[in-house]
């Protein structure tokens, strides 16, 4: 348990990003099917990805769907590997949170606090531990992503204090 009261609060679940080989068929599915809004698109190859950006919920706070197909399969990173790539997390303090959250043991992946493709801040936590950092999202990506203002100003929740299961 931490010794410290956590210095940032999570405010939901921004988003979920799903890998696969071919985002024309996952759009089928999540746009065509399911009637997700496409909200645009995002394109890198310094982290290998062709991506289509959806929005789920009608409220002030639609949760991403990310669909990300790789623009070379073979290379690296391998984001359709696993199919779930990560989840998003809004946080109130990106740069609090993770500056505690190293302090207990959490490994980051490379590249530290950086801005994502929706253009927030964004940081993400390791799947998997290492010996100098013991704590790690264990076996699942997580990205944590800085909430903009009015997000923040929306969130009702009550700090918790840490190690309490408040």
């Amino acid at each position: 348990m931490p010794d410290q009261p956590r210095p940032f609060k999570i405010l939901g679940l921004q988003q979920v990003a799903i890998g696969t080989r071919d985002r024309a068929d996952a759009r089928a599915l999540w746009v065509d099917l399911l009637g997700l809004r496409s909200r645009g698109t995002y394109r890198s190859s310094a982290e290998n990805v062709d991506e289509e950006i959806l929005s789920l919920g009608d409220d002030a706070d639609p949760v991403e769907v990310d669909l990300m197909q790789p623009i070379d399969p073979e290379g690296r990173p391998r984001v359709h590997e696993p199919a779930l790539n990560h989840i998003g997390l809004w946080v109130d303090d990106l740069r609090a949170a993770v500056a505690w959250l190293e302090t207990q043991g959490v490994r980051f992946t490379p590249g530290g606090i950086r801005r994502g493709a929706a253009g927030h801040e964004v940081c993400f936590i390791h799947p998997r531990p290492s010996p100098e950092f013991p704590r790690s999202g264990g076996g699942v990506l997580i990205e944590l992503v800085q909430a903009p203002d009015e997000r923040r100003a929306r969130s009702s929740q009550p700090v918790p204090t840490a190690g309490r299961g408040e």
